[in-house]
Formats: C-alpha cells, structure tokens, sequence
C-alpha cells in the first residue's frame, strides 16, 4: 500500500492531481478544498495517501491536513459512505467546518453539502459522535459562519487566494457587513 508520496505536480485540474514521482505518475484524487492548496503544476509537493483497492482498480487518495485524512477514514467507517462520497463530502466543506458541524450536531449544514441528505446528514452525526473517543470539536475549526461571510470566503479563494489566509482575514472582520462590503474589506487588507 501507498502511504504517501513525495515529488512534483505534473499535471492537476479539479479533483485529481498527476504526481511525479522518479518518472512514475501517480493520479490522486483529492478533494476540492486539498485541491485549492494544491501548487501550481511543476512545483514540489508533499502528501498523506490512501490507498483504496477495489475489485477493478487501486484509487489513490491524496491529503494535505492531516485533520483531513483523519475525516476521511472516520466518513469511510459510516455505513453507507464509500471513499468516493467520502471525498465528496470534503470537497464540499472544509475539515474543521466538518468538524465543527458533527460535533454541534449540525444536520442542516451538513445537508447543504451535495449528495448529503437529511438521513444521511443524521447517520454522520450520531456514528461519527459515537465512534470518536476524542471530542470532535478541536482548534483549527473555522468561525466563519454561513451568509455573506462564507460567501466572500469562496469569492476569495475563487480569486486565488489560500483558503488558510482568507479565512483568517473574514473572521476578523465585523460580522454584519454585507457580501459586497465583506469582500471589499478583505482586499483591502490583502493589498497592505
């Protein structure tokens, strides 16, 4: 089994990343928000992996964070959630909004998430609460709520920002601004 690999883009578009590692591509699939921090193309990079073998194929699964992969292997043990779903769900929320939604209980944020209905949103909650010894709820969680705030979030990701650092520059701001004023805001402190 591939447990991680180490060496240089060589190709990425949403989704799926072509390593190159010695002369050998490896393709992993990753999720959407992995893919945001991925490096451009040529780069070095660095990365956990899991190894999914099917009947048909070996999928490689590929993780910056390791709060990331912990989520995967925790979204993987719920009953009905395959690795395909699994990352699914984290391109469509990131690792500590995950965390912070299972662990507040969270069923219509989880909802939101494509592919993710009210029963399945409920199931996450309950295994996922049950099976972790640890709290789910850890630092690293984000406090960007939804609205205006996550809107300008995916503006500025979308505008090539790191997700890290947005995240940072939309919480400090007042949270009553609207999406336009909340975006203009963030540029303005990107810009010092």
């Amino acid at each position: 089994m591939i447990g991680g690999l180490r060496g240089t883009v060589a190709h990425k578009e949403p989704g799926r990343i072509l390593v190159d590692v010695g002369g050998v591509l490896y393709e992993v699939v990753v999720s959407l928000q992995a893919f945001a921090q991925f490096p451009k193309e040529g780069a070095n990079v660095k990365m956990d992996i899991v190894t999914h073998v099917r009947d048909d194929a070996i999928v490689l699964y590929g993780f910056f964070e390791p709060a990331e992969k912990l989520l995967f292997a925790w979204l993987r043990g719920v009953n009905g959630v395959g690795p395909k779903l699994a990352i699914n769900i984290l391109s469509g929320i990131p690792a500590g909004d995950l965390r912070g939604a299972l662990g507040a209980g969270d069923v219509p944020r989880l909802c939101k998430i494509p592919g993710v209905g009210k029963k399945l949103a409920e199931r996450l909650v309950l295994e996922l609460k049950e099976r972790s010894g640890e709290p789910i709820d850890v630092p690293g969680a984000t406090l960007v709520a939804s609205g205006a705030a996550e809107e300008a979030l995916s503006a500025l990701v979308n505008l090539g920002y790191k997700r890290g650092e947005a995240e940072k520059v939309v919480e400090s701001l007042p949270p009553d601004l609207s999406l336009e004023e909340t975006i203009r805001e963030a540029l303005r402190r990107f810009a010092r």
